[in-house]
């Protein structure tokens, strides 16, 4: 796959020092804490991690749909340099599902049951702009082709309910590119999908942002995804960001040595018939965080200075890590 070049336009996106907690009975839960990112128009920055590391929270964070009793307490969301944190209620409905999109990996989350797909496609297009009913009708039924629906003109009578999951999913991912919007995250939307239908998706989605400047973020637990979709990757545990650069760097030859256990983690056909090597021990609690790294516990390279939160460095041109032990073997 063709990989979109890396604008130095001023990015889509910029999002400094993003913290989001959740307010417990138990405690504070440190779902996201101090994250940086920047996507770049027509970029594709793919967001990895396990479960539990930050990274839907991360998205929802951006949308403005984190709810209580979690809130964003500190940091910068820009989207072309217009300041989110900032925005009314009223803003953020304008701005929801025309500049900015989400493609939840739940399709229920962004279908109403109760209303034709046909319905729910057309109202998305007349909430945003003055397009008449026929034209909305026209980009829906372009939307659905775009996304490989077979029948489109069909599927657009029908409800959700008679649809099967990949085929909902299409339409949720369909909903989110009708406006064109400047940036879409998508959170594990390609999942409940069999192969060939994933490959097709991930291929509109890179032509989309080539040829349109839209900004994608792909959040997901699949490296091999990433591999072939993205331009940069960032690489999140225990809600921060341990790791980012370029998929060449990240992949080819990682900093951190989380990066490097999830690397090690997947079959290839290099390690067919031989044990694969996971990462040792359980993502920790973010309710309680140790002190300083937060990996250390799971880290081979671990040793007394890990006690100590590191700092992100820049190791090579674009290329960070928050580890006092970066690219050790």
């Amino acid at each position: 796959m063709n990989h979109a070049p890396v604008t130095a336009a001023a990015p889509v996106l910029e999002v400094r020092g993003l913290k989001t907690h959740f307010f417990t009975r138990a405690g504070v839960v440190k779902a996201v804490d101090g994250v940086d990112l920047s996507v770049g128009p027509g970029e594709i920055l793919g967001l990895v991690g396990e479960s539990g590391s930050g990274k839907s929270i991360t998205g929802f964070s951006l949308l403005g749909l984190v709810d209580a009793p979690g809130r964003v307490v500190d940091g910068e969301i820009r989207l072309n340099g217009e300041d989110l944190r900032q925005a009314s209620p009223q803003r953020w409905r304008e701005l929801r599902g025309s500049d900015i999109a989400m493609i939840f990996q739940d399709p229920m989350m962004t279908l109403n049951p109760v209303l034709r797909v046909d319905t729910q496609m057309i109202e998305t297009v007349q909430a945003h702009g003055r397009v008449s009913r026929a034209e909305a009708h026209a980009r829906a039924l372009q939307a659905l082709t775009k996304v490989g629906i077979p029948s489109p003109q069909e599927r657009l009578r029908a409800y959700p309910h008679q649809l099967s999951g990949g085929m909902r999913q299409r339409v949720a991912i369909a909903i989110a590119l009708l406006n064109a919007p400047r940036l879409i995250i998508a959170d594990e939307p390609t999942t409940a999908l069999d192969v060939t239908i994933q490959g097709q998706i991930l291929y509109e989605m890179q032509k989309l942002c080539r040829e349109t400047g839209t900004g994608l973020i792909w959040i997901t637990h699949d490296l091999a995804v990433v591999a072939g979709l993205a331009d940069r990757v960032a690489v999140m545990y225990a809600g921060r960001v341990v790791e980012t650069g370029t998929t060449a760097d990240v992949i080819g030859r990682p900093l951190h040595p989380y990066t490097h256990g999830l690397i090690a983690s997947i079959p290839t056909p290099q390690t067919r018939g031989r044990p694969l090597d996971p990462i040792p021990g359980m993502t920790p609690s973010l309710l309680n965080l140790l002190q300083g790294c937060a990996f250390r516990t799971r880290c081979a390279r671990a040793t007394e200075a890990c006690t100590q939160a590191p700092q992100a460095v820049e190791h090579r041109p674009g290329h960070w890590a928050r580890c006092w032990h970066a690219g050790e073997p």
